[in-house]
């Protein structure tokens, strides 16, 4: 979706993508940080969600708590803006399990 975000800002078509976007009644990024990316990736992902806020559900998920969030928005006062966005409405749910993947593989190696 990144990709679509910054091919439509580079044609000026940004505005129509998120638009279109908006047409769906709650969006699913998964794993968000799990990929470092550029700065202008990002900022057309805070474009995405600072237009969609209050506006049409979200859904993220991530590995990273919110204090580490600056590695995905790069810049402190992006990511401040981001993540306030994102908690106003939200219900958080917090996993801290074992990892089922970790538990699966260390099951394989002892059967």
């Amino acid at each position: 979706m990144v990709q679509q975000l910054l091919i439509a800002k580079r044609d000026l078509r940004l505005e129509r993508l998120l638009k279109k976007l908006d047409r769906y009644e709650v969006i699913i990024l998964d794993d968000i940080g799990y990929i470092q990316q550029s700065r202008e990736e990002m900022e057309v992902l805070f474009t995405f969600l600072a237009e969609r806020y209050e506006r049409r559900s979200l859904m993220i998920s991530s590995n990273l708590v919110f204090s580490k969030w600056d590695q995905i928005f790069k810049d402190p006062m992006t990511t401040m803006a981001a993540v306030d966005r994102l908690i106003h409405h939200a219900t958080i749910l917090e996993f801290d399990n074992k990892s089922i993947r970790e538990d699966d593989a260390r099951n394989r190696k002892k059967g």
